[in-house]
């Protein structure tokens, strides 16, 4: 007996259907938003080939067409993404251009719980032991980034530009758009970014890769504070005098925890103090914090044991 073919299309009348495929026919889209943003939409999507749900980024060129420079910047985060390979970084599947709707369409994973900014608002009862947890994934993804040859910044690094699997406690960096590729002597000179969470020398158009440890630091903030940094200015010249004067935002004094506070300032320090990621790895603000992926290479190392070896 003849077995029917897999079709690429829902059947049933209780399926979903699609919107549209990829030219191969592996990717369907629903129509279901899971955010958008200046440039693009993100949809859920669906890879019959895996049988994994996906993210679907859609940017509508025609939008862009006549500013090169953004579409430069579409174009890059795309190749950007391509290269990386990292558990703390989203992970790029496939991209192409639909000449005929005029869009940029990249297959992305998928964070089930959303943005880490929402995450945090819908939980407001956090241990200190799990806000470390997420911060030192972030750390990681940042570190992974910065040491790349040649280094990457990411140049917009903020709470909802990073995304959770609420049901493992995974965060991963999403969001490349402003990375910049810099190279030896690891600097850049454009300003871009979010003005909440951009470092004083970013506005001077000479920095580093340490523009995100300090995005990191206001990163951390927010999580603990539970309150986006300098949300007592009402308009970005406010903050920018405010960063440029070494004012810290009123939030960090609602820090109680000491060790929290103190890491946050060595973040968020004059860039000449500022640690690297690598240094803040090693920070005592982590003693004790091991997540899944070390606990895995623990076990590799000890021969799958899972004992730890004295």
């Amino acid at each position: 007996m003849m077995l029917p073919c897999a079709s690429s299309q829902p059947f049933d009348k209780d399926s979903e259907p699609f919107v549209e495929t990829d030219p191969t026919g592996r990717y369907g889209r629903y129509d279901e938003l899971l955010g958008s943003g200046a440039v693009k939409k993100v949809y859920r999507a669906f890879d019959q080939e895996e049988g994994i749900e996906v993210a679907w980024n859609q940017v509508k060129l025609r939008c862009f067409s006549d500013d090169a420079a953004m579409l430069e910047r579409l174009y890059s985060e795309v190749r950007l993404l391509k290269s990386l390979e990292n558990t703390h970084i989203i992970a790029l599947y496939k991209v192409w251009r639909d000449e005929g709707s005029n869009t940029l369409n990249f297959i992305t994973e998928i964070c089930t719980s959303g943005n880490l900014r929402e995450y945090r608002k819908k939980h407001r009862h956090v241990s200190m032991k799990a806000l470390k947890k997420w911060s030192k994934q972030i750390l990681k993804g940042l570190d992974y980034l910065h040491t790349r040859e040649p280094c990457i910044i990411h140049r917009d690094l903020n709470c909802s530009n990073v995304f959770v699997n609420g049901n493992i406690g995974q965060v991963k960096i999403g969001d490349l758009g402003l990375a910049a590729i810099v190279g030896k002597n690891h600097s850049a000179h454009s300003i871009l970014g979010t003005p909440e969470f951009m470092a004083p020398e970013l506005y001077e158009e000479r920095y580093t890769e340490l523009v995100d440890i300090y995005s990191y630091g206001m990163c951390v903030l927010e999580l603990v504070s539970l309150e986006i940094p300098y949300s007592e200015c009402d308009s970005v010249a406010k903050i920018y005098r405010r960063v440029s004067s070494g004012v810290k935002p009123e939030a960090l004094n609602k820090v109680k925890d000491v060790q929290a506070k103190a890491f946050i300032e060595k973040c968020i320090a004059q860039k000449e103090v500022r640690p690297s990621a690598a240094e803040l790895l090693r920070d005592p603000f982590f003693d004790g914090i091991v997540d899944d992926e070390e606990v895995e290479e623990e076990n590799n190392d000890n021969g799958g044991t899972g004992r730890t070896v004295s």
